[in-house]
């Protein structure tokens, strides 16, 4: 979108214009720019790239120390901008050639699937931004799904009630060996045991060490 689109889009709304200052990393001076006074910060980022010819991909805007995203929660973020604001430009340096190299910080953080439904992709960002939840914490939070949240309430509720009656201890125990049990699986038809007990014939896994083996290699010179 050029400068005069975005104009004529936002006159429409009834913005005024203002001049903002831009400080961009390096040895370029600062310049000035007449942009709308509300307007999105992918078009904010868009005009700056034409004005000074920058890679608009690798550009990066910073507000008052904070770094402008275009997104957020698959929404545009706008920005109320007055005269005399200042904006900070910094470009990403290109990654060599024959590598696949991402400088962007976003990436190494944890991020939902594209796939995630709204709601959780809003609860996603209340934590992140507004409790400022670290990435370990929010991991474990969206990995578990809506069963296994509903399984870990329900434990710490019957652990209140097992701590009331002085049954702590067993109910850890229980746990333990419910979990145990829960998570055995099941085998495959041809697969082996490796208890020979359980299999047909006992039969046993190649390599199994064992007295018989002992005295067989023996009997044989192997040992």
């Amino acid at each position: 979108m050029r400068m005069e689109e975005i104009v004529e889009e936002t006159n429409g709304k009834h913005e005024k214009m203002v001049e903002i200052t831009l400080k961009i990393i390096g040895p370029a001076r600062p310049s000035r720019l007449h942009v709308p006074s509300s307007l999105r910060v992918h078009d904010l980022r868009k005009l700056i790239a034409g004005k000074n010819r920058l890679p608009v991909e690798n550009l990066k805007l910073i507000s008052q120390g904070k770094v402008l995203h275009d997104r957020e929660d698959e929404d545009d973020i706008y920005i109320q901008l007055n005269d005399g604001d200042s904006l900070i430009v910094a470009v990403k340096p290109k990654a060599p050639s024959g590598l696949d190299i991402d400088d962007d910080e976003e990436d190494l953080k944890f991020q939902l699937p594209q796939s995630t439904s709204r709601w959780k992709k809003k609860l996603y960002s209340f934590l992140l931004n507004r409790l400022k939840l670290p990435d370990i914490l929010l991991m474990a939070i969206f990995s578990l799904s809506l069963k296994a949240w509903i399984l870990v309430i329900l434990w710490f509720i019957l652990a209140h009630v097992a701590h009331k009656w002085d049954l702590g201890p067993l109910y850890i125990l229980g746990t333990g060996f419910c979990t145990i049990f829960l998570n055995l699986g099941r085998r495959q038809p041809g697969d082996v045991s490796a208890y020979s007990i359980f299999n047909e014939d006992f039969r046993e896994l190649p390599g199994t060490l064992n007295a018989d083996a002992i005295d067989r290699d023996i009997r044989t010179a192997q040992m």
